[in-house]
């Protein structure tokens, strides 16, 4: 089972995402603002805009530590590549069933 919660797909393991929601059902917390795009910078609405944004994700972040926390498991993100992932979990895995079958070998031993 920890194998197919760990298992990451294109992007993110079904742990990862069920973290992701789990912190943020609704999808009601501020998102964290991009850089003002070049070229925006004399236009005074998108910078009105970009510092509104800013604001209120900086806001929430620094309002209290549970805040903090689930702006930060909103943006977990696996911490390896999905193919090194997929290569240290197949390991894993034979390394267990391997371990198994040595203890049920042992016990058919006695």
């Amino acid at each position: 089972m920890l194998l197919i919660l760990a298992w990451p797909e294109d992007n993110q393991s079904l742990a990862v995402k069920a973290i992701n929601w789990g912190v943020d059902p609704a999808q009601t917390l501020p998102r964290a603002p991009s850089p003002l795009a070049r070229g925006l910078g004399d236009d005074m609405e998108a910078v009105q805009q970009h510092d509104a944004e800013e604001a209120a994700y900086y806001y929430m972040y620094s309002s209290s530590r549970l805040s903090r926390l689930r702006l930060q498991l909103r943006d977990l993100r696996d911490p390896l590549d999905p193919s090194t992932e997929r290569q240290i979990l197949v390991g894993l895995a034979i390394l267990v069933a391997l371990g198994i079958w040595r203890m049920e070998g042992k016990k058919e031993a006695r």
